[in-house]
């Protein structure tokens, strides 16, 4: 059975200190040898004289004076002739017999000697020794002692939730810094009208939503708008990861939602947030080979606490998620998650609201308008419009201006749409060719009276490979109601083919380069979806194919045709067929406006880069553009 790494770990940390306590130890008796060896050192070096040779030297008249310590059996001897700074010589004495038989030579010879009386310090001095190695020894003890009970208190809190938990949740987000998301907000601010007055709601016999499951694409502010949930309401908030969950010990994530919403009951009313739900709430029983028993015992536990056998009034659960379809089919049930609210991408009107929002910390100069910006960025999330803006205010300083241009906001907008800029091409027979390539699609686009108005075509290389692109100012009504018209996706094709058709035409069908690669694939798969699921060709309207993807297969993996091998080939026929006519319509239009074409290209290599007006009015001098709202540069700002 595997255990947990922190039970392994006591065992090493008891021998790490017995180990510490042993060198403790070893390096006390050897402070005191080294402290001895000096001493003895200086004492064999001292002692050159005898004991047999102080018998003589008292026989001799040789010895000036003697004094005894009988407590260390040493004799100091001054013989005649020393200088009163020189050392006196010791003499050792080892039996008591000799101590009388060297007094007895002295008064025989008239030698003054002293006896000092010394009192034997040697027992304290090895009690104090002795009781301070003690004192080390039982301060290592009780050292492993406690290392070792925490670590078995951190063994008994493994199973414990480790939600955050806020009494007041600060998380200085109110509703008004939440923008975009209008009706989001207006469902959940229920929430917070039942957790500040739900007489208000109980006294009809109406029933708040036991959970809110907050589903939208990433960036589109899911989390953000439960923090400002959080700080309206003014509750105990906790909040969570749903991979917090989930570990590789058995027992622990179940263990882990237990003890979350025992907390969260004693302090109802509250709300519990667990972000990133998908992590613990897949699908049981899902995939090759079965699913993790682990995680599912955790989802059952879930489950349980949501809506089981005991109730759990006053706490509201709020998930957030971007995979809603691999979710189980019980935790979105009523009684759990009782509403989905669904955040998506922002219209311009959200749009609005949220460069409002990140435009007040920035210094953004009175020529920038909030409302062109919101206009060029349809399909933006709120993240990346935050990001926008961000990128922008980096622009400016490096530029080593006071305030964001709409220079500024025009280059972040290609920064992140196309990639960072990279050096410009030599004029070369490459970079001519690329000119040619992107002014087909703009020229394309622009005599088309169902493409997206052309923002600028520039030959300005970018990372990733990409050698110049053509941009397009997105139709909003497109974005938000996600409705396209048959003549507005043929059009699409057309202008995607546009770079083929223009190096077709100029340079001949056998000097067609690569480049189209990415055009061509885009055109065979809304032409596939033309034929197969929006029914806008002779086969039918009616969908061969639809859009049910195996989210634990790979998505793609395992996908089976919904009809038969003959019709099939009318399928791929017609796909074929779609995609030549509109290769066919392009050239036709470059054909018909070759002098037009080698004039874009000749500006466009000149100045690297022409916005959309400009490119309008050099094609209104030869040709008859269709009749359409232009995009003016009072709507959009410059370029």
């Amino acid at each position: 059975m595997i255990k947990p790494a922190r039970q392994q770990s006591r065992p090493i940390q008891s021998q790490v200190g017995a180990i510490a306590t042993g060198a403790l130890t070893a390096g006390w008796f050897l402070l005191q040898s080294l402290v001895a060896l000096p001493v003895l050192a200086q004492e064999d070096q001292a002692d050159a004289l005898t004991y047999g040779m102080l018998l003589q030297k008292i026989e001799s008249g040789q010895v000036e004076s003697v004094e005894l310590d009988n407590v260390r059996g040493v004799a100091k001897v001054r013989l005649e002739g020393d200088e009163e700074s020189d050392p006196l010589h010791d003499v050792t004495l080892f039996t008591n017999d000799r101590n009388l038989e060297l007094l007895q030579r002295l008064n025989e010879n008239d030698v003054a000697y002293e006896v000092l009386e010394v009192s034997d310090n040697s027992a304290l001095t090895w009690l104090a020794t002795n009781a301070l190695l003690a004192m080390i020894l039982v301060f290592g003890l009780l050292l492993i002692l406690r290392r070792s009970s925490g670590s078995s208190g951190n063994a008994m809190n493994f199973g414990r939730s480790k939600a955050r938990f806020q009494m007041e949740a600060k998380t200085n987000v109110m509703f008004d810094d939440v923008a975009g998301i209008d009706e989001a907000k207006e469902e959940l601010q229920e929430v917070v009208t039942f957790l500040k007055n739900p007489e208000r709601f109980t006294a009809i016999g109406a029933r708040i939503p036991k959970g809110v499951l907050l589903v939208g694409p990433p960036g589109t502010g899911k989390t953000l708008l439960a923090k400002a949930i959080s700080g309206e309401a003014g509750t105990p908030f906790f909040s969570i990861s749903g991979s917090e969950f989930v570990e590789m010990f058995v027992g622990v994530g179940a263990s882990r939602v237990r003890d979350l919403f025992k907390k969260a009951k004693e302090n109802a009313p509250c709300i519990v947030f667990i972000d990133e739900i998908d992590a613990v709430g897949r699908q049981r029983g899902a995939g090759i080979g079965g699913g993790n028993d682990e995680r599912e015992q955790t989802l059952n536990q879930l489950l349980t606490e949501m809506d089981g056998f005991e109730g759990n009034s006053g706490i509201i659960i709020i998930a957030a998620t971007n995979r809603p379809d691999v979710l189980d089919s019980a935790l979105l049930r009523p009684g759990r998650f009782d509403r989905q609210v669904m955040v998506d991408l922002p219209t311009y009107k959200g749009r609005l609201g949220i460069l409002q929002v990140h435009a007040r910390e920035k210094k953004i100069a009175d020529e920038v308008s909030i409302e062109a910006i919101a206009r060029r960025t349809p399909g933006f999330s709120g993240a990346q419009l935050a990001n926008l803006l961000n990128e922008a205010a980096i622009l400016t300083a490096r530029r080593r201006k006071e305030a964001v241009t709409m220079l500024e906001v025009n280059d972040a907008i290609d920064r992140l749409t196309m990639g960072l800029s990279l050096m410009p091409l030599m004029d070369s027979k490459k970079k001519r060719l690329i000119a040619y390539h992107e002014v087909g699609h703009a020229l394309v686009a622009t005599m088309l009276k169902h493409a997206n108005p052309l923002d600028k075509v520039t030959i300005i290389p970018r990372s990733g490979g990409v050698g110049g692109f053509a941009s397009f100012l997105p139709k909003e009504e497109q974005v938000d109601d996600g409705l396209i018209s048959y003549a507005e996706l043929m059009d699409r094709l057309v202008m995607s083919l546009g770079g083929r058709a223009s190096e077709q035409v100029v340079f001949g069908p056998d000097e067609v380069t690569s480049g189209a690669a990415n055009d061509i694939e885009q055109v065979t798969n809304i032409a596939r979806q033309m034929v197969t699921r929006f029914g806008m060709s002779e086969l039918g309207a009616f969908a061969m194919e639809t859009d049910n993807q195996q989210p634990f297969l790979g998505r793609d993996f395992m996908s089976r045709n919904e009809y038969s091998n003959e019709l099939a080939e009318k399928i791929d026929a017609r796909v074929r067929a779609i995609a030549d006519d509109c290769l066919a319509k392009a050239v036709e239009i470059l054909e018909n406006h070759r002098p037009l074409v080698d004039r874009l290209v000749d500006t466009l290599i000149e100045k690297e880069t022409i916005d959309g007006e400009e490119f309008r009015r050099i094609a209104s001098e030869y040709a008859q553009l269709p009749e359409r709202p232009l995009v003016t540069p009072t709507d959009f700002g410059p370029g």
